[in-house]
């Protein structure tokens, strides 16, 4: 048997090379962070809360941005044109899973992949919408939650036909950019016609229509304004609520950020509610659940929210039995 002296540099060199390999191997063969690919209508600061909300439901499954999931947000800003473009550079990333906060965010995103699976957080009817087959079996990649934001127009029209009696002639302020403005305006008007009223339906898909709306409004010396539900919209609830207010007009709205931000009134579905159980849904697809095998869900939280300060610079007398009804009554 033959015996081989190392000399001590050979020694080192070699037990250094061995010290540098390990971690090197031990890296390679740790798993990929998974990357969660959230697309949005509006801007990331109008939907804070929500997507609090989100990082609260994947943290109930296990999973904190930073920690043991990327997340990777692209925002159209209000433009539904970018909307492709931006689902397509997700695809592209190859994110594990693609979160879509708006209608047109999920049919965008639908269109981008028939592989990575799609949460959706949407105000419509996902199967009217063409995302899914059906609400117990959605099929294919993406299932998700519907908060009914569009479903609600009627609703919204009634309670501020409540508030605003005197008001005959209301306003309503669509974007024709969002997939369910057809049925929106459709369901307003049939509802108007019900209570008597008289709708002028108004159209805004940029920051500009909506002073040309304002002032139309102020010219035809309409009453009252219902603000449909749409993300372009509740991206620019700062410049919304300052029109109305510089302009006396008293308005409803579908998210509670209205009128904590000093709009007269609104109703809608718990957001932070459906993003919370979207991000379940997500953490549960993380962990190796499919799409098809999630039901798509539907959020039964309501919020009615009046601000009496706004009411009571409109000359509004809001009726005790109206602010009893009301979830939450901002004074």
């Amino acid at each position: 048997m033959r015996f081989y002296r190392l000399r001590r540099r050979e020694f080192i060199t070699l037990v250094g090379g061995t010290v540098i390999a390990w971690p090197l191997a031990a890296r390679a063969q740790q798993p990929a962070m998974p990357v969660i690919g959230v697309l949005l209508v509006q801007s990331r600061e109008s939907l804070a809360d929500s997507l609090a909300a989100f990082h609260q439901g994947l943290n109930e499954i296990g999973y904190i941005e930073g920690k043991n999931v990327s997340v990777d947000y692209r925002s159209a800003d209000g433009r539904y044109d970018r909307l492709p473009g931006l689902a397509a550079e997700l695809v592209n990333r190859q994110v594990t899973v693609i979160l879509a906060g708006a209608n047109a965010a999920a049919l965008a995103a639908k269109s981008a992949t028939t592989t990575i699976p799609i949460v959706f957080a949407i105000g419509a009817d996902p199967v009217k919408l063409g995302l899914v087959v059906s609400l117990n079996r959605p099929g294919g990649n993406i299932t998700g939650v519907t908060f009914f934001a569009n479903q609600l127009e009627a609703k919204r029209l009634g309670l501020l036909h409540e508030l605003v009696p005197r008001a005959s002639e209301v306003a309503v302020l669509v974007n024709p950019g969002q997939p369910a403005a057809e049925a929106q305006s459709g369901e307003i008007m049939e509802a108007a016609r019900t209570l008597g009223l008289r709708v002028h339906i108004l159209n805004a898909r940029s920051e500009g229509d909506l002073d040309f709306v304002f002032s139309t409004i102020v010219q035809m010396r309409i009453g009252a304004l219902v603000v449909a539900a749409d993300p372009f919209f509740s991206s620019r609830r700062e410049q919304l609520v300052a029109l109305a207010a510089r302009h006396a007009i008293p308005a409803i709205y579908e998210w509670r950020d209205f009128p904590t931000s000093g709009g007269l009134a609104s109703y809608g579905t718990s957001l932070t509610d459906a993003f919370r159980q979207a991000g379940l849904y997500a953490g549960r697809i993380l962990n190796g659940a499919k799409p098809a095998d999630l039901p798509a869900v539907q959020t039964i939280k309501f919020e009615f929210v009046i601000n009496l300060k706004t009411a009571k610079a409109l000359g509004i007398d809001v009726p005790p039995m109206l602010s009893a009804r009301a979830d939450e009554v901002i004074e």
